[in-house]
């Protein structure tokens, strides 16, 4: 039984990430007139498909896996704005490089999307996030919460979101009843598609967010308080981006205070050990042992079980 057809396939929330991300790239350039170009998205998903498949030959997987690189790729689309096309490819190749190369016992330590966009942007100066290209019209918020709520229902990761957006919108609106603003002010700066968009489809990766519950929750409110603090203390564009950027190392560390079950993107959450079980050949399968692939780069992967990535 393969991966591609068996039973709990169709329950892999990537698909419906990727389903949903497809189509606010396909809004944003009809209706939006998003800056970026059919070229340009087919350069950023073709690059990133490109590393995923070749990192799979030197690692030695079993099977190419597509799914992750395309949301890397799709979501580069959506957030990545550069005027040179081999920045847009070395985004997209840093992206999914960095699951392969950036792990701890099994799980990525960045956000791969989150990695590639920060890293051109911190190394270059030539690329930017672009948080403004939405809009702010109430149906098109609401899109993107029901396609984000979607996805991160289905991943079991809803816990995350709501933290954040939780902590995020209570500190706006404490800073501008403390500083006597009109409502409409914070009000305004939560209607960015950015931000849902980091919420619902970025911070809720369950590769990078920590196994447990309290953990996750904890995560959520370090990031708001992080991008509140970068957006007004530091004076900084993307503060959800870099506060993401900034704690993301900190996950091995609360899965240490606060340990978890690992979250398997095979299933769907709730299954036994049991089923699990009876379900051979399933990928991506946890399996105790040693990591394959280049030996001077098993230590960058860290101890423990491989998944497919």
């Amino acid at each position: 039984m393969s991966e591609r057809t068996g039973p709990w396939t169709a329950l892999d929330p990537r698909l419906y990430q990727i389903g949903a991300l497809s189509l606010l790239l396909a809004y944003g350039m009809a209706a939006l007139s998003f800056d970026v170009t059919p070229a340009r998205a087919a350069l950023l998903v073709g690059a990133a498909l490109a590393t995923q498949y070749v990192c799979t030959r030197i690692w030695r997987l079993p099977a190419f896996e597509p799914k992750s690189a395309l949301i890397s790729g799709l979501s580069l689309c959506l957030l990545l704005r550069t005027n040179d096309a081999a920045l847009a490819v070395a985004a997209s190749a840093l992206a999914v490089g960095s699951k392969f190369l950036l792990r701890w016992k099994g799980k990525h330590v960045f956000n791969p999307t989150n990695f590639g966009l920060a890293a051109v942007i911190l190394a270059t100066g030539r690329a930017w996030a672009s948080p403004g290209q939405w809009g702010a019209p109430a149906f098109f918020g609401f899109l993107i919460a029901c396609l984000g709520g979607l996805v991160v229902l289905r991943a079991a990761r809803a816990d995350v979101t709501f933290a954040f957006l939780g902590g995020y919108a209570g500190l706006l609106l404490a800073r501008s009843a403390w500083l006597g603003e009109p409502l409409a002010i914070p009000l305004h700066r939560l209607q960015s598609g950015a931000l849902l968009l980091f919420a619902f489809f970025m911070i809720s990766d369950p590769k990078t967010t920590p196994d447990s519950r309290a953990g996750r929750v904890l995560f959520g409110l370090l990031a708001a308080f992080g991008a509140a603090f970068v957006q007004f203390r530091l004076f900084r564009s993307n503060g959800p981006i870099w506060a993401l950027f900034a704690l993301s190392p900190l996950t091995p560390l609360l899965d240490r205070i606060l340990p978890g079950r690992r979250y398997d993107w095979a299933l769907p959450k709730g299954v036994s050990d049991e089923t699990r079980a009876s379900v051979p050949g399933l990928l991506p399968v946890a399996v105790r042992g040693e990591p394959s692939g280049p030996p001077v780069l098993r230590v960058l992967r860290g101890p423990g079980r491989r998944e497919t990535l």
